[in-house]
């Protein structure tokens, strides 16, 4: 039905269907107008399938503290990604007090750069064999009196207490031999009981130890050298390895790696600090002379006072 000559429809008044659905709001939307987003909240993301393989965990590098991760500047093989999965490639070795792992760190979008570490992770107190514990803590201060009593008692949670303190207090060995530039492996985390390091390897292998090797007469004075050197530098810090011997010392090639720091003391604050010191020297010093190297302990141990005072 048409309308009457001259008259036209007149609009629909605001409300009506005709109001809502008819115009330009079927048209695109006018993203001109639309402000442009802002950088810091876009971000890249990859998809990780579920870990169902035996011996794997996620990383825990970002579940520590970042003072419970290692020292800057960090190695480049250091892997950060929140993705890295580690999976336990077997024992390495079984100590007095700990067994150490070969864990490798790896993200599976980018398995070229995983790394193999060694894992140290320390028993509780009833099933370490180490049983000179006190005289390597004389001198040492705990930041929680209660944590201090409960060792003092040996109650259940001053056991609790020791499982962890010889872990701390290799981590801190660590770390701070680190710093100060000594040969020894980087720390890469510490998580509870377990330190993850640095692998210290030769030729694709576990570096052996000092006791293992054989070397030439050169070779035999530069690693005398190498250990005087790192002797100094740490009595120079005030600090005793306290159970060194060639059992705990790599040898990566030509070069020498000090291992098992967890009893480190300090050469003043402990009150057999020369002591420990002076034992140091000795076991060192038997291996060399027994290879053919004139080594006298009580002249190194001389030389290490120079540097001390």
């Amino acid at each position: 039905m048409t309308s009457p000559r001259g008259l036209e429809p007149s609009p629909p008044s605001p409300g009506t269907t005709a109001d809502r659905f008819s115009g330009p709001s079927f048209g695109p939307p006018d993203t001109a107008a639309e402000p442009a987003v802002d950088p810091s909240y876009v971000f890249d993301f990859a998809a990780y399938d579920d870990l169902d393989a035996p011996g794997q965990r996620w990383s825990t590098w970002l579940q520590v503290e970042p003072l419970s991760r290692g020292p800057e500047p960090r190695p480049d093989w250091v892997v950060t990604s929140q993705g890295a999965v580690d999976t336990e490639l077997g024992i390495l070795k079984t100590g007095k007090e700990a067994d150490v792992f070969l864990v490798e760190r790896a993200d599976p979008h980018d398995p070229d750069g995983g790394v193999v570490m060694a894992a140290k992770r320390y028993r509780s107190a009833e099933h370490r064999s180490f049983h000179r514990a006190a005289a390597y803590t004389e001198g040492r201060s705990m930041k929680r009196s209660r944590d201090e009593r409960a060792l003092k008692r040996k109650s259940t949670w001053g056991r609790v207490v020791a499982a962890g303190e010889w872990a701390v207090s290799e981590w801190g060995a660590l770390t701070r031999l680190w710093s100060l530039g000594l040969p020894v492996p980087y720390p890469v985390q510490i998580d509870g009981t377990e330190i993850l390091m640095e692998w210290i390897t030769h030729d694709g292998e576990t570096a052996p130890r000092l006791a293992q090797t054989r070397p030439s007469p050169a070779l035999l004075a530069s690693y005398y050298d190498q250990l005087r050197d790192a002797l100094a530098l740490m009595v120079q810090a005030g600090l005793v390895h306290g159970d060194l011997s060639p059992y705990n010392i790599l040898a990566a090639g030509d070069r020498l790696v000090l291992i098992d720091l967890p009893q480190v003391v300090d050469l003043v604050g402990n009150p057999q600090g020369f002591d420990f010191l002076m034992r140091d020297c000795a076991n060192v010093c038997r291996w060399f002379r027994a290879r053919g190297l004139d080594a006298d302990e009580h002249e190194l141990f001389g030389d290490l006072m120079a540097h001390a005072f």
